[in-house]
């Protein structure tokens, strides 16, 4: 699924690329930038963490050109006479024009590193709605986004990711060049599709899938995430054996008919008791009227 995402097939998508301290994701944020070059389109970068300098290093060839970095980095909060671009500039305006000012009437893909520093001058609502805002405007085909998740509340790290059309969080692998993703994705239909799989990025950051997860061995759950069993520390045993499933499943319940039991319950045979009334003469029954003896 991460090499799907890669060619980036579904246009008007939002990806949120989330990470943690453990791991930076802004390794797979370039491999998504270097993608989206080969395929001759026009990248806009809204850099907030790092220079354009850093940013560029190991992104080479003739499609650099495409690349358009937006520096936020030098003065972020807008603190010298001409800054480049500030965060309180974050809005659907401005983000547009600067993408149709060097885009030539051509959809681009919009990077935003990252949304991290955004929200921590910007309130959840607004930047929300700007990515909304953005991801459906006719200048942007796709929108990425960086987010460091362990820096910020669950509340506002969920409301970013249920907005995005796929969401992949990474964490360091087993070895040291590798990582674990584990990727969200939702079709326009609804339908939501999880998976996980082991990647690694060489030098010319290209990503190389190594295998799914799911394929390696049985899932390792974080120990914050097990459950705790409530039948491990009793004195006599909830579980059955198979055997005595077997035996279980083989008993008949009392309140459960068998089919001969029901075909004698309805159908009386030879000898079956029955009840006979023969009126006596001092009974007063009128036919014609049977109710005649109620006091009504």
């Amino acid at each position: 699924m991460l090499s799907d995402l890669l060619q980036a097939t579904d246009a008007g998508g939002l990806l949120i690329i989330q990470d943690f301290a453990s791991y930076s994701g802004r390794h797979l944020l370039k491999s998504f930038i270097n993608a989206a070059l080969n395929r001759e389109e026009a990248v806009h970068v809204f850099g907030f963490e790092i220079s354009e300098a850093e940013l560029k290093d190991g992104l080479k060839g003739p499609n650099l050109q495409r690349l358009h970095f937006h520096d936020a980095f030098t003065d972020p909060l807008g603190w010298t006479d001409r800054p480049a671009f500030t965060v309180y500039q974050f809005n659907l305006e401005k983000l547009t024009h600067l993408v149709e000012q060097t885009s030539h009437h051509k959809p681009a893909t919009v990077v935003i590193d990252s949304l991290s520093w955004i929200l921590s001058h910007v309130s959840p609502p607004v930047v929300c709605k700007t990515l909304q805002q953005l991801k459906k405007g006719r200048a942007v085909r796709s929108v990425i986004g960086l987010l460091h998740a362990d820096m910020h509340h669950i509340g506002t790290v969920g409301s970013v990711c249920h907005l995005a059309t796929s969401v992949i969080m990474v964490a360091p692998g087993m070895k040291g060049d590798e990582a674990v993703a584990k990727i969200t994705k939702r079709s326009k239909s609804g339908k939501v599709m999880q998976d996980e799989e082991v990647f690694s990025i060489k030098e010319d950051l290209t990503v190389m899938v190594q295998n799914k997860l799911n394929q390696t061995g049985p899932k390792q759950t974080d120990p914050e995430e097990q459950e705790s069993d409530p039948a491990a520390n009793l004195t006599f045993n909830l579980r059955l054996s198979d055997t005595e499933r077997e035996a279980k499943e083989k008993l008949a319940l009392p309140f459960v008919f068998s089919k001969e039991k029901k075909t004698a319950l309805l159908h009386s045979g030879p000898g079956s008791g029955r009840i006979l009334y023969e009126p006596d003469a001092n009974d007063d029954y009128d036919q014609e009227d049977p109710d005649d003896d109620l006091d009504v």
